[in-house]
């Protein structure tokens, strides 16, 4: 499928296939939310490494968001505010040459007490999910997972 040149702007009203597009990224998101719930189910998440920088990737979530408690459910509007947004970006944009597909979309859930489900699960960027899941699984927030499949 061709959109137009390289550098051209993207009309999607005008793109070709642009239904089949999101289907795709539908498809992948949802690929990668059961991909890592496997893996939570034979590994216990404390125990997990998600990236080759995960202590690099904790250490900054951890200065640029001191308030943010693993532990809670995700305030999803203060997260997707205008102020939210650019502290996100500013977040994200240090990892776009270290963590490939850093800014694309998958999901999250709200809270790591729950599986992912329609009401618990939300709209992420790449890299918001390793930071949250990485400081969700240091603290042992996932282990329930896999003890749970062991039982």
């Amino acid at each position: 499928m061709s959109l137009g040149p390289p550098g051209a702007s993207l009309n999607p009203e005008q793109a070709e296939n642009f239904e089949d597009m999101e289907k795709q990224f539908a498809v992948k998101a949802v690929q990668h939310m059961a991909t890592y719930w496997s893996i939570l189910e034979k590994m216990k998440g404390s125990q997990l490494r998600l990236t080759k920088i995960d202590d690099e990737i904790l250490e900054h979530f951890q200065k640029a968001f001191p308030e943010f408690d693993p532990s809670e459910t995700i305030d999803e509007d203060k997260m997707k505010s205008k102020e939210g947004k650019e502290r996100w970006r500013e977040f994200m944009m240090t990892y776009e040459k270290k963590i490939d597909d850093y800014n694309f979309g998958t999901m999250l859930r709200a809270n790591p007490k729950f599986e992912y489900g329609e009401k618990e699960t939300i709209f992420a960027m790449r890299m918001q999910f390793y930071a949250i899941e990485i400081a969700r699984n240091r603290q042992g927030l996932n282990d329930w997972v896999y003890e749970q499949a062991h039982t």
